[in-house]
C-alpha cells in the first residue's frame, strides 16, 4: 500500500489526465459535446443524443499506430474487423486516441466516427492542428476493412476528432474542415457542396479552447462552463456536482459522482506539492541568495582593505567578472 501510495502521489498529473478522460468519456458529457459541434445534433435534447452513442465510449484502449488500431476476430464461424480496445497493458508505451466511439444520426441507420481528445495547454514541440490533422486521418484510413472493404469508398463515414485545450488566454471553438475553391470552369455543385461526386463533410477538426476562467451561464457559453466545471482544479465536487445538477441535468450516478471526487482529491494533491515545490524553490533561492551576500560582504571587505580585483580572484579562484559583480552588491559607491 505505501508503495501504491508513492507512486499515486508521485504521478499526480497523470492520474488526473486518466480521470479527465473518464469524466469526458460520460455520455451525458458526450452529448452536450456534441450538441454543441456537430450540426446533425444541434438543438437536440441530451438524452436522445446519448441514447444515439452506440455501446460504451473506449477510452484509452484504441491504438493510434497504423496496423494496430483495428482487430480481426471471429463472430459466429465470420471473420469481423473493430477496433482494436485490447487492455492498456498490451503494448505499453503505444500512442491511443483519448476517446473513440460511433455516434448514429437521427436517421437511426447511418453513423459517424467521433474522437475526443484532451490537452492540459497548447504542446509547444509540435502545432497541434497537424497532430489533428494526423489523427483524423487515421480515423479514416483504419474504416477499410472495418466499415467499407475493397474499393467501396462512398461507405467511408465521416470523423470528427474533437480536441479540448485547457489554460488558453480565451475561450474559443473552432471547426477546421474540407472546402472547395474552383480554379478554373464552371459547372454546379452536388448536394454535398462539391463540384465532383463526393463528400466535402467526412473530414472535421473541432478545436475547444478553455481558458481558467470559468464562464457564466448565459446562452452560447453552455459547453465551455460544463467542460470548466469538469476539469477545474478549483471547485470542490460539491461545485461541480451541483453545477452539473442544477444548470446540466446530468444524471449524477455513483461512477459520475466517484470520478468527480477522485478528480478533486488530485486536484487538491497537485495543488498542495506545486505550493511546497514553490516554498522548497524560495528556501533554495534565500540559502543561494544567502551565500551570495555573504561572499559579497566578504570580498567588499578585502576591497575596502586595500587588496586589488586580481588580488581577490586569485585568493577565491574566481573571474574578474564575478569580483566585480560581488564588489558592485557589497560597495555600491566603490568604483
Amino acid at each position: 500500500m505505501e508503495l501504491k501510495n508513492a507512486i499515486t502521489v508521485s504521478d499526480k498529473d497523470a492520474q488526473y489526465d486518466e480521470k479527465a478522460k473518464r469524466l469526458l468519456g460520460h455520455k451525458f458529457v458526450l452529448a452536450y459535446i456534441l450538441i454543441n459541434t456537430v450540426e446533425e445534433f444541434r438543438g437536440m435534447r441530451p438524452k436522445d443524443v446519448a441514447d444515439l452513442i452506440e455501446g460504451e465510449p473506449m477510452i484509452g484502449t484504441v491504438p493510434i499506430e497504423p496496423g494496430m488500431t483495428n482487430k480481426v476476430r471471429e463472430e459466429h464461424g465470420k471473420r469481423v474487423v473493430g477496433f482494436n480496445s485490447e487492455s492498456e497493458e498490451i503494448a505499453e508505451g503505444i500512442v491511443r486516441f483519448d476517446i473513440v466511439f460511433y455516434v448514429r444520426m437521427k436517421d437511426g441507420l447511418s453513423q459517424i466516427i467521433i474522437n475526443v481528445e484532451a490537452q492540459k495547454d497548447e504542446p509547444s514541440g509540435y502545432a497541434i492542428l497537424n497532430r489533428a490533422v494526423f489523427y483524423v486521418c487515421r480515423l479514416v484510413s483504419s474504416q477499410k476493412e472495418r466499415d467499407f472493404v475493397n474499393s467501396n469508398y462512398n461507405d467511408i463515414k465521416p470523423v470528427f476528432s474533437i480536441w479540448i485545450c485547457m489554460n488558453m488566454s480565451e475561450n474559443t471553438l473552432d471547426h477546421v474542415h474540407l472546402t472547395e475553391e474552383r480554379l478554373l470552369g464552371g459547372g454546379g455543385k452536388n448536394p454535398a457542396g462539391s463540384s465532383w461526386k463526393g463528400r466535402l463533410d467526412l473530414l472535421n477538426i473541432i478545436f475547444i479552447g478553455l481558458s481558467n476562467e470559468l464562464s457564466s451561464d448565459r446562452e452560447g457559453h453552455e459547453l465551455h462552463r460544463l467542460l470548466g466545471t469538469l476539469l477545474s482544479k478549483e471547485l470542490s465536487a460539491k461545485e461541480k456536482l451541483d453545477i452539473m445538477e442544477r444548470e446540466y441535468e446530468i444524471p449524477l450516478e455513483e461512477q459520475v459522482r466517484k470520478d468527480v471526487n477522485v478528480m478533486c482529491n488530485l486536484s487538491q494533491g497537485i495543488r498542495e506539492s506545486g505550493r511546497e515545490e514553490g516554498r522548497r524553490a524560495g528556501r533554495e533561492e534565500g540559502r543561494e541568495v544567502g551565500r551570495t551576500e555573504g561572499e559579497a560582504n566578504i570580498i567588499g571587505r578585502l576591497y575596502q582593505k586595500g587588496l586589488t580585483m586580481e588580488q581577490i580572484a586569485e585568493m577565491t579562484d574566481k573571474s574578474l567578472e564575478e569580483i566585480r559583480s560581488l564588489i558592485g552588491k557589497a560597495c555600491r559607491s566603490c568604483p
